[in-house]
Parts: C-alpha cells; sequence; structure tokens
C-alpha cells in the first residue's frame, strides 16, 4: 500500500479522537460547565451536524480544487478547532469549538476515500478505504481510552489540547506523503454539476440511507456508553478508559474483516452484518447489568458496528463511480447524520426516564430498520443487473 494511505489514516486518527473522545469525558465536561448529561451529550450531537455541513457544503465548494491543499486546509481548520476547544470558558465557546473542528471531518474523509481508492488498483479500493479509516478505529483503540485516561487525571481540557497537537502531525504527513496530482485515471475535469449528478441514481441516495440507519443505531447505543457501564453494569469510573479499548479492539477487527469482506460482496456484507448488530445490540440491553458480558457485548458491538463503514464508504462510491467526490462525502455526513439521530433518540430515551440501557435499546430498533432498507436496495440492484442495468462500480458487486 502506497505511504500516502498511512499520512490518511493519520489524520483520520486524530478527527476520530476528536469525534468519539468526547464520549468518555462527558461526565466531567458536565460537571465542568454545570450542565446535565444531555445538554452535554449535545457535543456529540452538534458535531454530527456540523460535520453533516462540512461534507456537503465545503466538499461542493472545493470540487475544482486540488485534492492534496484543500485536505491540509481541512486539517488546519481541525487544529483551530480543538484549539478553541481546550481553551473554551463556558459551554458555548465549547460548542463553537467542536463544530469548527467538525466542519472538516466530513469533507476530509469524503476527499480523501477518492484519493485513497484511486492509490491503488480497482480490486484493492474497499480495502484501501478500510486502510484509511483504520486511523478511525486506531482512535477508538488507543486514542480514545488514553484521551479519557488523560482527561481524568489532568482535566479534560488537557485532551483536546493533546488533540490539536496531533492535528499538527497529521498535517505534516498529509503534506509529505500525499500524492500532489489527481492519481485517477479520469479524464474529465471535475465540476461541481459532474458530482451533482451522481444523486441521480437510485442507488446512491439508498445507498446514503443505509449508512444513516446502519451506523446510527450503533453511535446511538455508544454515545451514553460511559452512564451505562458506571450506572448500570457497575464499573468504576477509572475502568472507563480499559473498557472503551476493548470496544475499540472490536472496532479495530471489523473495520479489516469488513474491508476484506466488502471487496467481495458489499450487499450480501451489509445484510448478514447487521442482522448479527442488531441481535448484538439487543442481547447487549439485556445483559448489561452483568459485568462479563457486558464485556463482551463492547467487543462484539465494536466488531460488527463498524465492519459496515467500509461497504457503506465503497457502496455509494460505487453507485456514483463517474463523479465519487461530492457522493463520498454526502455518505460521511450520512455518517454523521446517523451519529447525531442515534444520540438524539438517546437522550430523547434518558430524558424519558427509561434508563441507561434505552439508548442501546433504541440502537436496536434503528440497526433493524437499517437491515430493512438494505434488503430493498439489494433488491433493487438485483433486478436492475437483471434488466441489463449493470453498473459498473469500483468493487465487486452482489
Amino acid at each position: 500500500m502506497p505511504a500516502g494511505l498511512i499520512a490518511l489514516a493519520l489524520g483520520g486518527f486524530g478527527i476520530g479522537l476528536t469525534e468519539f473522545v468526547i464520549t468518555g469525558l462527558l461526565p466531567e465536561v458536565a460537571a465542568d460547565y454545570g450542565v446535565t448529561e444531555t445538554t452535554a451529550g449535545w457535543l456529540v450531537t452538534g458535531y454530527a451536524l456540523a460535520v453533516i455541513v462540512g461534507a456537503l457544503g465545503l466538499t461542493a465548494a472545493t470540487t475544482r480544487l486540488p485534492r492534496k491543499p484543500v485536505l491540509i486546509g481541512l486539517l488546519v481548520l481541525f487544529v483551530i478547532g480543538n484549539t478553541l476547544s481546550a481553551v473554551a470558558p463556558v459551554y458555548g465557546v465549547m460548542m463553537l469549538g467542536r463544530v469548527i473542528a467538525a466542519l472538516c471531518h466530513g469533507a476530509f474523509f469524503g476527499i480523501g476515500s477518492v484519493v485513497a481508492s484511486n492509490m491503488v488498483e480497482r480490486s484493492k479500493r474497499a480495502s484501501a478505504v478500510a486502510l484509511m479509516f483504520t486511523g478511525l478505529t486506531a482512535s477508538n483503540v488507543l486514542g480514545v481510552p488514553f484521551g479519557t485516561f488523560l482527561g481524568q487525571a489532568l482535566g479534560w481540557r488537557a485532551t483536546f489540547w493533546t488533540i490539536a497537537v496531533i492535528g499538527v502531525i497529521a498535517l505534516v504527513g498529509v503534506a509529505l506523503l500525499v500524492p500532489g496530482v489527481r492519481s485517477d485515471d479520469s479524464a474529465a475535469a471535475p465540476s461541481l454539476v459532474r458530482e451533482l449528478s451522481a444523486f441521480r441514481s437510485g442507488q446512491v441516495w439508498l445507498s446514503l440511507g443505509m449508512t444513516v440507519l446502519g451506523y446510527g443505531g450503533m453511535f446511538g447505543a455508544f454515545t451514553y456508553i460511559a452512564y451505562t457501564l458506571t450506572s448500570v453494569s457497575g464499573f468504576a469510573s477509572s475502568a472507563v478508559p480499559w473498557l472503551l479499548i476493548v470496544f475499540g479492539v472490536g472496532l479495530f477487527v471489523g473495520n479489516f474483516v469488513g474491508g476484506k469482506l466488502a471487496s467481495r460482496s458489499i450487499d450480501g456484507t451489509l445484510l448478514v452484518v447487521l442482522v448479527v448488530l442488531t441481535v448484538v445490540l439487543a442481547l447487549f440491553a439485556v445483559v448489561a447489568t452483568s459485568p462479563v458480558l457486558t464485556v463482551i457485548a463492547l467487543v462484539l458491538m465494536g466488531a460488527f458496528g463498524f465492519a459496515t463503514v467500509p461497504a457503506l464508504q465503497t457502496r455509494v462510491m460505487q453507485y456514483a463511480d463517474h463523479a465519487p467526490t461530492l457522493a463520498s462525502g454526502a455518505n460521511i455526513a450520512a455518517f454523521n447524520l446517523g451519529n447525531a439521530l442515534g444520540a438524539w433518540i438517546g437522550g430523547l430515551t434518558i430524558t424519558a426516564g427509561l434508563g441507561y440501557t434505552s439508548p442501546i435499546w433504541a440502537g436496536a430498533g434503528i440497526t433493524l430498520a437499517a437491515v430493512v432498507l438494505t434488503a430493498v436496495a439489494a433488491g433493487a440492484a438485483r433486478r436492475g443487473r437483471s434488466r441489463g442495468a449493470v453498473t459498473t462500480g469500483s468493487v465487486a458487486t452482489v
């Protein structure tokens, strides 16, 4: 694999750390600002909504610009946002920092996915996207637990200062290792009109819906996991970082295996993984009072939750193969719309007094809806192929 993929993964590591570390620090942040856990949860939801704006707006605005300078500029935005979060004197400023950092998230992964896939031959594109997203999974295996531990030991602001430094290192890596020219073989110059044409495909819209529901279920369960672990499972708050490592190991394995499987069959992989994820979430809600079974459920939730990511990202690029950049960014927006949806519904269940396992039940319901939509999309794709409307994709189809 090209060294530039490592640089993109490093950027993904820093961005993933920003997105996910807040879940382990919500109790500390809520206590510092004197807000409720649901209000603190808006730092997750607000971030996700800002990702949607950045994924669509910034990706569209930079369509005609060279991709490498755009990636560097996005990382500059990332550093500014995390620095502001680190110094935020009040909750509102903290939210502003989260929003600024989030604006780079969607465009970075959207554009980066296209760059990554164009660095390798077509048969390896799902694996290349998975490698880029390995930075995201590594942030959960190593970064989030360490960031949570650092935040508990030195204050949560120290975590965001550390993330800002990581952003600077990632910026240097992208500047040095990512190719400075477009690596794809497309002869047509990129344009907003051409990119928008991808959304004429019904399968692109179905793919986006699958991403919202497929990822939103897992993330909705994960958003309030610190409260579940301490208030339901009986773990001490000091154990949360170590439990997040367990969850992160599941993410890492799931992302790797999911990328391999998606290279063979995208829709088949999604159907199987989403069905199993639905079952895992439902069982997790039932056994959450058992510390041992909770640990097992965390691993499985991470593994099956993130095994969907390479397939979901590659699927939308497959059906928008002639104009993938904006569609790729839109799918990153869809991931984070799912994040926002899951976190919002989870917060509603807690506010309604249903307890700290209720977000997990809600996540299972959202994931079940993803199973239904995936079956519909896969059936429509098969019917289209049987009529001779074969879509030429960037990876093998079902």
